[in-house]
């Protein structure tokens, strides 16, 4: 079993405040997991060693992405985002929608970008099933890892598909009903099933399938931009909530431009997947959409992590919006985190952290990886040389 050691004259380790010089990352091949992290050059291991000058981040993660739904070079009624067979769709699952030949996903590795949480679109209430895959992979059985959440949407998107099949809402206190209605039958069920009155076999497959979801074991992904929006999912929250609190993200915020917004978000724990920051403004619920935003997230410190929600924002420039965070006071760790670190825990992954475990997914930057002309020479996914390149 090959053990290699690869040194990081400087290691972002993913977490805020971890920045290390001079250390070696030890991992092995089969296994693809790190085994330590040392600053004594190790022996009897593959020395990997690209130079003094290259800096080394754990590979990126997208917590929100539409990549291989939404395609490179298709027209876009070819994009398979959202089913519209119904608003409410708790058996859709994300994978089978995803396609590994996106020219995308080349580009996303090439960027560091090596883990996807694909979510449908936001057109239905519950749109369906998340998926975490491995960007490198080469079709969707070798790049699938699990679920990334249950999508769930809020807002005007929801609101704007009423000429899609199935019961559909027009306000926001309609798109509310249909949800409620669904949870309560889903808390009737459980109740029956506890007491013995039905056998969760007989259960229709939808009802089944948010069980975990209600009983606040499995993540609910909720889109959602405005205020009122954000404060609506907490009230539901609390509302609907049968044995814990519903486990929840809040995904995107962009038109929250109050600090204590995101102050309540901490106080709540619920973790938020910000972004697009560079995206266009394209709908009424936008109006308050700026970068300047991005200052009120930094102040208030909630536990976030930044998205391309791709196509919108391009995933190979995930990166990019780090820019910001470091214009209103961050420093290059904390940002750093919010595209490895952060991310991993809000999904409960075993990745995007560079410590003892986790698994060996890796970037080697010809330099610093926030300046314009540095680059990835080298991209390691969970203990395997996936990319070299040379400019």
């Amino acid at each position: 079993m090959p053990v290699y050691a690869l040194r990081a004259p400087k290691l972002y380790t993913g977490e805020p405040g971890g920045v290390m010089e001079n250390v070696y990352i030890v991992y092995d091949d089969e296994s693809g997991r790190i085994r330590e992290v040392t600053r004594q050059k190790p022996s009897g291991v593959e020395l990997l060693d690209f130079g003094d000058k290259v800096v080394v981040t754990p590979a990126f993660i997208d917590p929100h992405s539409h990549i291989g739904m939404e395609r490179h070079g298709e027209p876009y009624w070819e994009g398979e985002a959202n089913e519209k067979m119904d608003s409410i769709l708790p058996l859709v699952d994300a994978i089978f929608s995803v396609y590994m030949d996106d020219q995308y996903f080349r580009e996303s590795v090439e960027h560091g970008v090596l883990y996807s949480c694909v979510l449908p679109g936001s057109g239905n209430i519950i749109g369906g099933r998340g998926a975490l895959i491995r960007n490198w992979a080469r079709s969707i059985d070798e790049a699938y890892m699990g679920s990334c959440g249950v999508k769930m949407a809020l807002g005007y998107n929801p609101r704007s598909t009423t000429d899609w099949k199935g019961t559909r809402p027009h306000t926001r206190m309609g798109a509310i009903a249909l949800l409620v209605k669904w949870v309560e039958k889903v808390k009737s069920t459980i109740r029956l099933v506890e007491k013995g009155k039905r056998d969760l076999d007989e259960v229709e497959p939808e009802v089944r399938a948010l069980i975990p979801v209600v009983e606040g074991r499995e993540l609910l992904r909720v889109h959602v931009h405005k205020i009122d929006d954000i404060m609506a999912l907490i009230l539901l929250r609390r509302k609907l909530s049968l044995y814990a609190p519903l486990k929840v993200t809040v995904d995107h915020a962009c038109d929250v431009n109050q600090l204590w917004v995101f102050e309540r978000l901490k106080s709540e724990r619920i973790p938020l997947v910000y972004g697009p920051i560079d995206a266009f403004a394209y709908k009424t619920e936008l109006k308050h959409e700026s970068y300047k935003n991005v200052r009120l997230v930094v102040k208030a410190k909630p536990l976030f992590a930044l998205m391309s929600d791709h196509p919108v924002v391009l995933q190979r420039n995930l990166f990019l919006q780090t820019r910001y965070l470091l214009r209103y006071g961050m420093s290059k760790s904390e940002a750093i985190a919010t595209v490895t670190g952060n991310p991993a825990k809000i999904l409960g992954l075993d990745v995007g952290i560079v410590k003892p475990g986790y698994r060996a997914s890796l970037v080697v930057w010809s330099g610093d990886p926030f300046t314009y002309v540095d680059y990835p020479i080298v991209v390691i996914g969970e203990g395997k040389i996936i990319l070299e390149q040379q400019s």
